[in-house]
């Protein structure tokens, strides 16, 4: 099998770096590495270019337009049998192609994705990250697991693989931003395609360095869902309300408080036992007690920013029904 393996980029040339190297490592080598420049001010082409004799890397340039429809860009130009697409924060293990070749020889799969893992690299920040978006406590086995409260399972673009034959009868992603690959799963699922997670297919996903880019990026997730909607309605399930439930029901703690009401105690209580839940459990995820204080601020940023991002377009595109 031979893979083309899809990299958009957007002013990330020393992430892109970092990613390149870990793919020379490959132990499976029948691959190619399209890295699409989708309209940086800061381009990584030299950067890619001294690549030439490790990989074989083709490097394009065109106008910004966002991820989705840079992959589509991508799909057009590729070889491969199976298209892998990555984001450009991610490191892959020496082993992934291996794996993920094995995988597909024995189960047949349309499409599939892969879970994340922090690297041992990793910022302690980088590590709280990561455990607040794969914590069950958190976004409740949405990610990176097949069986989850969210019903079928949707990979995400930042490690997912689909056949050539998927990109022929989809035409790729419709949308480019909000959502896009959540919604270009759907769709793949609706066609009557096989998709799957590979549980050892495990990419390093750094995401962002710094809580406020945290916030902003989670802030958008939030309302993607919402885009999604549009689209799929019966896709809107219960767990993705929780994070709205616990902004609100956080507003409502402090105002207890602020009123030194009898409430205030309750509310204060089940919020100790989830600080000392995702502390405790971080703790032995990670082994290390700065990670999980560290783990406790992120699950806090994740649950209101998506929550608040929820909320905003929820009411603007639901209740009143602006586009």
């Amino acid at each position: 099998m031979f893979f083309s393996i899809i990299i958009p980029l957007y002013n990330r040339p020393q992430e892109v770096d970092e990613l390149l190297y870990t793919l020379t490592l490959q132990t499976y080598t029948r691959f190619e590495v399209l890295v699409i420049e989708d309209g940086s001010k800061l381009d990584a082409r030299e950067i890619v270019e001294s690549y030439k004799d490790k990989l074989d890397i083709h490097y394009f340039y065109k106008k910004n337009e966002g991820q989705g429809f840079t992959r589509n860009f991508a799909f057009g130009h590729a070889k491969g049998d199976y298209f892998i697409m990555f984001d450009s924060d991610c490191l892959i293990p020496v082993d992934y192609l291996e794996e993920v070749s094995r995988y597909l020889l024995q189960h047949h799969l349309d499409a599939y994705g892969g879970p994340d893992a922090a690297h041992t690299s990793f910022t302690p920040i980088q590590k709280a990250i990561s455990y607040s978006m794969t914590s069950p406590f958190t976004t409740g086995g949405i990610r990176g697991n097949n069986k989850n409260l969210g019903g079928q399972y949707h990979p995400r673009s930042f490690n997912m693989g689909i056949s050539r034959k998927v990109w022929e009868a989809t035409g790729g992603f419709i949308l480019t931003r909000l959502g896009e690959d959540i919604e270009f799963s759907i769709r793949i699922h609706s066609m009557g395609f096989k998709i799957g997670l590979i549980p050892n297919a495990v990419v390093y996903h750094k995401r962002r360095t710094d809580f406020l880019q945290f916030y902003r990026q989670i802030h958008f997730f939030g309302r993607a869902r919402i885009n999604i909607y549009k689209y799929f309605p019966s896709t809107l399930k219960l767990v993705h309300f929780f994070p709205a439930l616990f902004t609100i029901f956080l507003i409502f703690t402090l105002l207890m408080n602020a009123l030194n009401t009898q409430l205030a105690g309750i509310c204060n209580l089940f919020l100790a036992l989830f600080i000392l839940m995702i502390f405790f459990h971080s703790w032995s995820v990670n082994k290390s007690a700065r990670v999980a204080f560290l783990s406790i601020i992120a699950a806090f940023i994740q649950l209101t920013a998506y929550g608040l991002g929820f909320m905003q377009d929820f009411w603007k595109r639901i209740i009143l029904k602006r586009s």
